[in-house]
């Protein structure tokens, strides 16, 4: 269990370090697919979910608000 808590911390400090980037919509759908992405493993460790399909929707979620957010 503390291993899932670790992850998660680790996932979170990534996220948040990516969650600057990007200025045009291709940077921002990159930075934002893989903040998704690591959001969305970070949620089905804790959760006991599957960490792959976790990272894909979060990644896919990410990607187009990211995209979509770019001015």
């Amino acid at each position: 269990m503390l291993n899932r808590y670790r992850l998660a911390a680790v996932l979170l400090a990534t996220c948040l370090g990516l969650s600057a980037c990007g200025h045009s919509p291709l940077t921002r759908a990159l930075s934002g697919g893989a903040l998704g992405a690591g959001a969305g493993a970070g949620v089905s460790a804790l959760t006991g979910g599957s960490l792959g399909t976790g990272a894909l929707i979060g990644g896919g979620v990410g990607a187009a608000g990211g995209a979509l957010t770019a001015h």
